[in-house]
């Protein structure tokens, strides 16, 4: 009997949250599909300002800064390993720093090479999806979070596939999905939810942003010390710190998945 009802509750209908989730999504899906193309030429090729060579390696500081993406995804899987209820979004969104660390050093190689681009991008939106997958999982249910991380990394991988002839889906991944996850931060959260801080990982994303806007303005500032798209590259790695805190802080709680 317990069993039974143990089922009817994992396939109880969507809470009410889940409903707003749900169409949320299939707003973004249908301006991802029927919204005008836009070119690869609107998103403006960029022309970083810092490319010294450092120890036989191109574009230094743009390449090296990457490495602190694997730094933050060793340690938070560090931190998973003591876990008996690993969130699927965090599990996925330090694997997703790893291919970021990996594509983005192989893109700032050779920035110049445009198809470079996509592995930058394919990493980007593993990652992404697992931070959306943990937001989701905090403020609307587990499963939630579970169907989050497997939709958007479909999209994700898709969007950037297609980023050569159709920026729109790519676009809408990232900024519609950035609102979404704004969305969930201002929601309560569920009960049982770890408590990861999204405001905190949101604000080093703007901060990255920010960055990446003053590229020549930073270096220009710093004495030509560091360039704003390497610090970039700092800032974004830095967001995984907020939820590999509340791991730590987490991880004697007993399980409420």
């Amino acid at each position: 009997m317990l069993l039974s009802v143990s089922r009817r509750r994992s396939f109880a209908a969507p809470q009410a949250r889940e409903n707003y989730l749900i169409g949320a999504l299939l707003v973004l899906t249908l301006v991802a599909l029927l919204a005008p193309a836009l070119p690869a030429s609107a998103w403006h090729t960029e022309h970083f300002v810092d490319t010294r060579t450092w120890l036989g390696v191109p574009n230094a500081g743009d390449v090296l800064s990457n490495l602190l993406f694997l730094a933050m995804a060793v340690w938070g899987l560090v931190r998973l390993r003591a876990r008996n209820d690993a969130p699927l979004g965090a599990c996925w969104f330090f694997v997703g720093l790893i291919l970021t660390c990996v594509g983005s050093c192989f893109y700032h190689l050779d920035p110049d090479a445009p198809q470079r681009l996509v592995a930058d991008r394919l990493g980007m939106a593993v990652a992404f999806a697992g931070f959306l997958g943990i937001a989701t999982g905090e403020r609307i249910s587990v499963r939630a979070g579970q169907a989050v991380v497997v939709l958007v990394t479909v999209a994700g991988l898709l969007a950037a596939w297609v980023a050569y002839e159709n920026l729109t889906p790519w676009v809408v991944v990232q900024f519609g999905g950035m609102a979404l996850a704004v969305a969930l931060a201002l929601t309560r959260p569920r009960p049982g939810a770890l408590g990861v801080p999204l405001g905190a990982v949101i604000f080093f994303y703007v901060l990255a942003k920010l960055f990446e806007l003053g590229d020549v303005t930073v270096f220009d500032m710093t004495g030509h010390l560091v360039s704003g798209h390497t610090l970039k590259h700092l800032a974004a790695a830095l967001a995984a710190w907020p939820v590999i805190q509340t791991l730590r802080l987490s991880r004697r709680a007993p399980s409420l998945h």
